[in-house]
């Protein structure tokens, strides 16, 4: 029992500090009477306690449960003093979550035992009887780590989201377009799932984004992981992070991007490029928000919403045996498609002169518009890329063009689909464009047929898209 204060005059111990949510503190120790005098002393604090009389019993509540301290005893068998029980619970539960403070107790305290327990991860000893005044200090001190670290960590993550991100504007006047926007308006504020598709480079991210500022979820960045980009062999990694020791180069906890998005939005991208293999742990997720970290045995819950991307024909891949029809059916709650480029002419001029402003303001070149040359071969061209390739030409056009406005040798769009028998008068760049257009044209799309079709990867085939604006 306390030495310092009784259960009952705890009243006169200084109230922590703690954050609306209240800390959860799980109790392990065989005597009930200790766990009884352990919940007196700390939920008049405002914590939630749970207690267990085993070690067997504490691992499974860390498994089921998130806590943000756990007190646990050393002996558990009568008449042992080792503290080998005690120990061991402690490297195992450091093993499911390394980031959980545990801080140790016993009544039969020693130096060589509180060292034996700080090595394997202990944050603080506790010697029966305790000082009610130090319990609750350790407690409050290793709960505010706890959740500063935490926040720490979420906080970081989303400054890099969001500088990666930015926030572009959705331009889309075309009359092609009015559905799109009708849609977006009536499914954005709910928690509907939503697959978005098109060709590549229609703007299904811009989509996504502004689903996800209509939505009560706006006040956290959305995050955004391009699927089809990622190998099966960092998926999971990827998707439901890791912990410390998962594999060789895992050397510490990592938070994935599905926790990242916990309360927020998820944005999958090239979700029809998932690997069969890979699709059923996703469903898993999507069916019932848990999920467990690489190397972890612990579910842990999220609630996100998920918005997919896709420029494949995802029941045609369900009917071919490529992609599972169950988690078809969890993504597309709501389908939205966004037209080609060439589909809604209306809105070149328009996104020309968004991103001939950007780029100029990016440069610091002095350009203010196109001549009327200029836009005429603009709204004449087929744009195979989409809104992302005449994002790309006008960057290219602010940077070459030597006057106020952009004429329309600037632009670079005769060489864009010449005929084959000029090869031999292009650059390396340019050949390798059509190349890829060809690719894409002839496979529908289809990012893995096509750079098997070239020789190459995917990875490098995205890294190539992504340098010509394709």
């Amino acid at each position: 029992m306390p030495t310092s204060a009784k259960p009952g005059d705890i009243g006169v111990v200084k109230a922590a500090k703690l954050s609306d949510t209240p800390p959860r503190v799980l109790a392990a120790d065989d005597q009930q009477h200790i766990l009884e005098a352990i919940e007196l002393l700390l939920r008049p604090q405002g914590y939630l306690v749970d207690t267990v009389r085993s070690p067997a019993l504490a691992r499974q509540a860390v498994l089921t449960e998130t806590y943000d301290a756990l007190l646990i005893d050393l002996n558990y068998t009568r008449d042992t003093t080792s503290g080998s029980e005690g120990l061991d619970l402690l490297s195992e539960i450091n093993a499911l979550d390394s980031g959980i403070p545990v801080v140790v107790m016993t009544a039969w305290g020693n130096v060589e035992l509180a060292v034996e327990a700080m090595r394997r991860g202990a944050r603080d000893f506790i010697q029966k009887p305790w000082d009610n005044e130090r319990l609750l200090a350790i407690l409050r001190t290793q709960v505010e780590l706890r959740r500063a670290l935490q926040q720490t960590e979420r906080l970081e993550a989303e400054i890099l989201l969001l500088r990666a991100q930015g926030s572009p504007e959705f331009i889309a006047k075309a009359p092609s377009m009015q559905p799109v926007l009708e849609m977006v308006t009536r499914v954005g504020p709910s928690d509907a799932n939503v697959l978005v598709s098109g060709e590549h480079g229609t703007g299904k991210e811009v989509v996504a984004q502004t689903l996800h500022a209509l939505s009560s979820r706006a006040q956290r960045p959305m995050v955004a992981v391009n699927t089809g980009g990622l190998s099966e062999g960092v998926f999971e990694s990827e998707l439901f992070g890791h912990v410390k020791g998962a594999f060789t180069d895992a050397r510490a906890d990592r938070i994935g991007r599905f926790e990242l998005a916990d309360h927020s939005t998820i944005f999958l991208d090239e979700i029809g490029n998932v690997p069969f293999r890979q699709q059923a742990k996703l469903l898993r997720v999507l069916e019932s928000g848990e999920l467990e970290r690489v190397g972890s045995s612990r579910a842990r819950h999220v609630d996100v919403r998920v918005i997919s991307a896709t420029n494949t024909d995802l029941r045609a891949a369900c009917a071919n045996g490529q992609f599972r029809e169950d988690l078809l059916f969890r993504l597309n709650t709501v389908e939205i498609h966004v037209p080609a480029l060439r589909e809604r002419r209306e809105d070149i001029p328009l996104l020309a002169g968004h991103f001939l402003a950007r780029s100029a303001t990016r440069y610091r070149r002095p350009v203010h518009g196109l001549d009327a040359p200029a836009l005429q071969a603009m709204l004449r061209y087929a744009w195979p890329g989409n809104v992302r390739e005449l994002e790309h030409v006008m960057e290219r056009a602010v940077l070459m063009c030597r006057t106020p406005e952009i004429k329309a040798a600037d632009l670079g769009l005769n060489a864009a689909a010449p005929n084959e028998q000029h090869l031999e008068e292009l650059s390396l760049e340019a050949v390798e464009v059509i190349l890829i257009r060809k690719a894409l044209q002839r496979f529908q799309g289809n990012i893995s047929q096509a750079a098997e079709a070239l020789g190459l990867s995917r990875g490098a085939l995205y890294r190539r898209m992504e340098k010509y604006g394709l």
